[in-house]
C-alpha cells in the first residue's frame, strides 16, 4: 500500500472512533505507573493493578487473544487481552474492536501485572483506552541520512540510539553544570543579540530588530560578556548555550551549536589547565564512564596527567617553521605539500593556523598546547617569559582542539592596539578578524581583575560519542524542500 493509502485507511477508522463516541485526542491520561517500574520491578508489582500508557508497537491477534506491545519513554511490555462477555465501557476499546487500533497509535490501559504462558511480562486487561490516534504509519527501518535529519521525530522512535545519544549529551552539559556549581562558579546567561561581536575569529550572522530599527549580530561567543561580569565584581562565572558562525558545515562544524565558557577572577592558566582538566575527566566520566575512548582510530586514554607542548616547538620540529619570523611561500608551500586546497589569501597567521592543524589532526592526545603567538591571540595575556607568546593553553585530543583557555588581558591599552590591528585585518577583508569593541575597552579602563578564561563546545561530545555534529543534535539544519 502506498503511504496515501495507509492514511485513508487510519482516517477512515478515525471516523469510525468518533461515530462510537471516542474522543480519539483527549487531554488527559490516567497512567500511574511507567512501564520501566512494571518490567524492573516484576516481584513487587506481581499481582498489583496499574495504569500504563504509551506507543504501540506491535500487534497480534489469535482468535479471542490480542497481543499488544507498548513502549514508553522508560521500557516497553506487552498487553494480554482476550475477548470478554461483558459489554465495552464507553470510551473504551476491547478485544474486539483491535483492528480500529495501529501500530504508532498511543493507548492506556488499566490491568494486573504478571507473566503470560511463555514467561513474558504482561499486563493483563480487558479494554484499553485511546489517548493518540495515529494517521501516518512509522517506518520499519529509517536510514536516509537527508530523511532522517528532515523527520527527526520519526528518526527517534525507529532508531532508538538517536534518543539515547541526546541523553547523553543531556548528561554531558549537566555534568559540565554541576562541576562547575560545586566550584563556586554561577551561571549567568548573556545576550545573544549584540552590536558588537567578538571573542572568536568568525564570521558572525546578521538580523535586524524592528523595534530599534537597528541590524544585531548573533553572538559568535560568550567571552566579552562575561568578562564584563569580571569588571562587574564577579569572581567566577560562566554560560552554556547557543553561538552562531556564519560558515561551512561538517563533521566538526555547525553554524549553530551550544558551547561553554568561564571566567575566574586572580586565576592564570596553570590554574586554568589543571582545573579543566579535571573538569573534562570528570564530565567524560558522568556522561559515559570511562576515561578510554576509540575515537577516529585514534585510541584515547584520558586518565593521566597530560603532558604540556610549546606551539612554537610543534612547528619547529614537524615542519622547520619559525612562527615568529615566518615565510609565507614557505607556509603555503607545505599546505600545498601536505593537500591543503586554498586560494591561499589569508593572513599569515592564518596560514601558520592552518600549518597548525596538520600537526593537530594526527595527535591522538591528550596534550596540552601552549604558548600561541601573540598574532593569533588577541585577547589573551603575554608570556611574562617571551612577550613574544600569549599563556593561552589548548587540549588536544583525538585530532582535534577541545578547549580553548588563556591568562586574560585586562590592560585596556594593550588590548586597544591589538584590536586595531584585528580592525584593520577585518577592514582589508579579512571577515573572521575581530571587530573593534570600544566598551569592552573602556570596561578594562575601570578595571577587570586578572583572569582566567576557557571555552569548550558541544563538539567536545560529538567527538567522544563518536559521531558528526549533526547526528549528534536533535535537529540538524537541513536545506529547505523547493
Amino acid at each position: 500500500m502506498l503511504l496515501e493509502d495507509y492514511r485513508n485507511e487510519r482516517l477512515r477508522k478515525l471516523e469510525e472512533l468518533k461515530g462510537r463516541g471516542i474522543d480519539p485526542y483527549p487531554a488527559k491520561s490516567n497512567r500511574n505507573t511507567k512501564i520501566s517500574e512494571v518490567v524492573n520491578h516484576f516481584d513487587e508489582k506481581k499481582g498489583q493493578e496499574v495504569c500504563i500508557a504509551g506507543r504501540i508497537v506491535a500487534i497480534r491477534s489469535f482468535g479471542k487473544l490480542v497481543f499488544l506491545k507498548v513502549r514508553d519513554y522508560t521500557s516497553e511490555v506487552q498487553i494480554f487481552m482476550k475477548v470478554v462477555p461483558e459489554a465495552t465501557p464507553e470510551g473504551l476499546l476491547g478485544a474486539k474492536d483491535i483492528k480500529l487500533l495501529d501500530i504508532g497509535d498511543f493507548i492506556e490501559t488499566t490491568g494486573t501485572v504478571d507473566k503470560s504462558q511463555t514467561g513474558e511480562i504482561s499486563v493483563f486487561a480487558n479494554f484499553v483506552r485511546l489517548l493518540t490516534k495515529s494517521l501516518r504509519p512509522l517506518p520499519e527501518k529509517f536510514s536516509n541520512k537527508e530523511e532522517r535529519y528532515r523527520r527527526r521525530y520519526v528518526d527517534m522512535n525507529v532508531n532508538p540510539e538517536v534518543r539515547e545519544r541526546l541523553v547523553r549529551r543531556s548528561k554531558f552539559w549537566q555534568a559540565t553544570r554541576d562541576f562547575m556549581n560545586k566550584h563556586g562558579f554561577i551561571e549567568i546567561n548573556i545576550p545573544v543579540l549584540e552590536h558588537t561581536t567578538g571573542g572568536a575569529d568568525a564570521n558572525p550572522f546578521v538580523t535586524h530588530m524592528n523595534a530599534l530599527d537597528e541590524d544585531f549580530y548573533l553572538r559568535i561567543s560568550h567571552e566579552l560578556p562575561l568578562k564584563r561580569l569580571l569588571g562587574g565584581g564577579f569572581e567566577k562565572v560562566y554560560d552554556i548555550g547557543p553561538r552562531f558562525r556564519n560558515e561551512g558545515v561538517d563533521d566538526e562544524h555547525l553554524p549553530e551549536h551550544i558551547a561553554f565558557e568561564a571566567y575566574a577572577a586572580y586565576e592564570n592558566y596553570e590554574d586554568g589547565m589543571k582545573f579543566y582538566e579535571e573538569m573534562m575527566k570528570y564530565v567524560c566520566m558522568e556522561t559515559w564512564g570511562t576515561l578510554k575512548f576509540n575515537v577516529g582510530g585514534f585510541e584515547i586514554d584520558l586518565d593521566c596527567e597530560w603532558p604540556r607542548y610549546k606551539y612554537a616547538d610543534l612547528l619547529r620540529e614537524k615542519f622547520d617553521v619559525d612562527v615568529f619570523n615566518p615565510e609565507r611561500e614557505q607556509l603555503i608551500r607545505i599546505l600545498k605539500e601536505n593537500g591543503v586546497e586554498s586560494n591561499f589569501d589569508m593572513t599569515t597567521p592564518h596560514l601558520i593556523d592552518h600549518v597548525w592543524k596538520l600537526i593537530r589532526k594526527t595527535s591522538a592526545g591528550p596534550y596540552w598546547v601552549i604558548e600561541e603567538p601573540l598574532s593569533l591571540s588577541p585577547l589573551a595575556k603575554k608570556s611574562t617569559e617571551n612577550p613574544l607568546v600569549t599563556e593561552r593553553f589548548h587540549p588536544v585530543i583525538a585530532g582535534t582542539e577541545m578547549g580553548n583557555g588563556f591568562s586574560e588581558l585586562n590592560d585596556p591599552l594593550d588590548q586597544l592596539e591589538r584590536f586595531k590591528e584585528q580592525q584593520a585585518a577585518r577592514d582589508a577583508g579579512d571577515e573572521e578578524a575581530q571587530m573593534m569593541d570600544m566598551d569592552f575597552v573602556e570596561m578594562l579602563e575601570y578595571g577587570m581583575p586578572p583572569a582566567c578564561g576557557w571555552g569548550n563546545s558541544e563538539r567536545n561530545f560529538w567527538l567522544l560519542e563518536g559521531v558528526s555534529g549533526r547526528e549528534a543534535v536533535p535537529f540538524p539544519l537541513i536545506k529547505s524542500k523547493s
